[in-house]
């Protein structure tokens, strides 16, 4: 703090040793001159010429105005001299403030341009540029949380529409069709169990997201065995990996162990696995690896499908953003799924990063080591 105020010390230090010389030089003059000088020729003359008087009537009248009440005189001009000097000083030591005003009047206005303010406050002006780039990204922040909740409008009522129409559409087939086959009867009820088991879906990845952005989680770390964690995963996706005919490896080490919040992560590996299901080439390889070093563990899933260009994946862990635009909901989420996983990773003090090149997508996870494992 000294040194960042090191400069405008000096300068009112440097300022106020020369103002009172100034002060000191001037009255020595002045004290000079009203003693040794020509102050008293000057002022009998003035009484000779203006009041026609002869030298010794002058020179008495000088006497009894100016000369016996010398010290009166030269105190009332010390006390002019300093206050002019003074004032001068003051005003010079005040636009600083006036500067500084001006500054924080720039925050309240919200001007656009950086403050600038004198060579020597340049602390200052760093602290109050500093104020005014994070009240902007505070700003900006809020306008986006207000974009986003927004969003959560539009995509909700979009998303929940589609599937919540065609229950209702198949519903009233149901009532209304007095004569429907029995074949046809069940094929709109499944296709209606269908609709409303996407409705629940959807609801309940809003609800997770919501629940994960407002609510302080506090995290329930056990240890778990990765392998079998892994394999229970990839057994649930079973089925949908032979509708396209998919295969996977598991590159773990046997007994491999993990202390987390086992629940969570497996939400986690749940959303890449459906991800790269989603995004596969059929008749492809799904690959899942963990290597374990001294500070954490990595997880990579890799699987082929077409390369995602470079300002998707930048996107692609934001809430409600999916791949493809047309947003439809016969197919894919709602654009929740990775940005729970993100989530979920960085409660765990982790990092999700994505990677995508030569028809090659890759997402890797690194979870720090917690206690002894």
């Amino acid at each position: 703090m000294n040194s960042d105020f090191g400069q405008v010390r000096n300068k009112i230090f440097m300022r106020t040793v020369v103002m009172a010389l100034a002060a000191i030089i001037f009255i020595w003059i002045l004290y000079s001159f009203i003693l040794y000088g020509n102050f008293s020729i000057w002022i009998i003359s003035f009484f000779e010429n203006v009041f026609r008087m002869e030298y010794k009537a002058a020179l008495n009248l000088y006497q009894q105005l100016f000369r016996n009440y010398m010290e009166i005189f030269m105190i009332l001009a010390i006390v002019i001299v300093f206050f002019l000097i003074f004032r001068v000083y003051l005003n010079w030591f005040t636009k600083y403030f006036s500067e500084i005003n001006q500054g924080i009047d720039s925050l309240i206005k919200e001007d656009v341009g950086e403050v600038v303010l004198s060579s020597e406050l340049l602390a200052i002006e760093k602290k109050i540029n500093s104020i005014k780039h994070t009240l902007e990204q505070r700003k900006f922040d809020a306008q986006m949380a207000e974009q986003r909740k927004n969003d959560l409008i539009v995509y909700l009522a979009h998303d929940l529409k589609t599937p919540l129409t065609s229950v209702i559409g198949y519903l009233t087939l149901l009532r209304d069709e007095n004569q429907i086959s029995e074949e046809l009867r069940e094929k709109y009820l499944s296709i209606s169990l269908d609709k409303a088991e996407r409705l629940e879906d959807l609801i309940n990845e809003f609800f997770e997201i919501t629940r994960f952005n407002l609510s302080n989680i506090e995290l329930e770390y056990s240890k778990v065995n990765l392998v079998r964690m892994l394999e229970q995963l990839t057994y649930e996706f079973t089925p949908t990996l032979m509708s396209k005919n998919l295969k996977y490896t598991l590159n773990v080490a046997p007994n491999m162990m993990i202390k987390c919040d086992v629940n969570k992560m497996q939400r986690v590996f749940d959303n890449l696995l459906r991800n790269a299901v989603y995004y596969s080439f059929e008749d492809t390889t799904i690959e899942i690896t963990a290597i374990q070093d001294e500070d954490d563990i990595k997880f990579e899933f890799v699987n082929h499908g077409n390369t995602i260009p470079e300002e998707k994946i930048e996107r692609i862990f934001e809430q409600f953003y999916r791949l493809d635009t047309s947003r439809s909901s016969n197919s894919g989420g709602a654009g929740l799924g990775l940005a729970i996983a993100k989530e979920i990773v960085e409660l765990h003090n982790g990092k999700i990063t994505a990677h995508s090149e030569n028809d090659i997508i890759t997402f890797e996870v690194i979870i720090p080591i917690v206690g002894n494992l």
